[in-house]
């Protein structure tokens, strides 16, 4: 198992349910994936550094993750299905860092 931390960012039109679904959603598909979720963190909506898709924020989700590297193409692959979720990124790491990170305290 490979460990990943990963962020999401989501359209910041989108209702709290929905952001909730298009989050459990994603947790499955890891779980489904046979991987596991170590920690999480609501970063909350965030102005974005550039517009995307014409978006000037973003609802920020980070992830540590610790799944098989092979994986994660087929995992891309449901994200980019997904309109809500504008941005994603995974990185491979030795290790996770420690929790709290340094943007959940710089939370707008």
């Amino acid at each position: 198992m490979n460990k990943f931390e990963v962020i999401l960012l989501i359209s910041p039109e989108i209702s709290n349910s929905i952001l909730k679904d298009n989050l459990n959603n994603f947790e499955e598909i890891i779980k489904n994936d046979e991987g596991t979720i170590k920690n999480t963190e609501d970063w909350g909506l965030r102005d974005l550094s550039y517009d995307i898709h014409n978006f000037k924020k973003a609802f920020y989700r980070y992830y540590q993750l610790e799944i098989n590297g092979s994986n994660i193409k087929k995992i891309t692959k449901n994200i980019n299905q997904n309109d809500n979720i504008i941005r994603h990124l995974f990185i491979k790491v030795d290790e996770h860092q420690e929790l709290p990170t340094k943007l959940n305290y710089e939370k707008n």
